[in-house]
């Protein structure tokens, strides 16, 4: 099955349902759009021959698809951040209401007024993260140069890993099911790590 989908990997509808999904779950952090780049990724192996070990004589587009993940990961998050930045005081009432989304927009200006915008690379790994950074970052109207660039390596260091996941799962524990849940249980083990991390007070 996987080498199947790994032919199939290789059309324009699986980069479309990719950047989709990972486009909107800034929106809607529900989609599973790691799961479906980890799963991209695995059937890419398969396809090529890379999960028996092969040398593939096709090289499959893994460098596509992290340019896929990462620019729709960029993109959402600059549609995320210009809406914040219009929503004005309505948003900003809601932002007040919830402590979460207080706390985190407090945070994200101390960071990135003292230059650390690692932070926004941080949260993209976090769940719900990347929502809560975007938003914060328009609502708070921080300026372009402090948060986009910073967006940019977020959803490129995010699109390497989860392909990377994929690939090597699919590598060492062959293309099956196990290797992709162990990919993602990998992906959200890197998620809880970093929600961990967010969670702790700037010294």
């Amino acid at each position: 099955m996987w080498e199947s989908m790994g032919s199939l990997e290789a059309g324009p509808w699986m980069y479309a349902m990719v950047a989709l999904s990972v486009l909107l779950d800034v929106f809607l952090p529900v989609l599973p759009s790691g799961v479906l780049v980890i799963t991209a990724a695995t059937a890419a192996a398969a396809g090529s021959g890379a999960s028996a070990g092969q040398v593939p004589h096709l090289v499959p587009d893994f460098l596509a698809l992290v340019f896929c993940a990462a620019t729709a990961s960029f993109l959402g998050d600059l549609v995320a951040y210009r809406l914040a930045w219009r929503g004005g005081a309505r948003l900003d009432r809601a932002i007040a209401r919830s402590r979460r989304l207080s706390s985190a927009q407090e945070r994200l200006g101390e960071a990135l007024s003292r230059g650390g915008g690692a932070l926004v690379v941080l949260a993209r790994f976090a769940p719900a993260g990347r929502s809560l950074v975007s938003l914060g970052a328009g609502a708070a109207h921080r300026r372009v140069r402090d948060f986009l660039p910073w967006s940019a390596l977020a959803g490129l260091t995010w699109a390497v890993y989860s392909v990377a996941l994929g690939y090597l799962g699919a590598q060492w524990l062959g293309a099956t099911w196990v290797a992709t849940a162990v990919s993602v249980a990998a992906l959200f083990g890197a998620g809880a790590g970093a929600g961990y991390l967010m969670r702790r007070r700037p010294a």
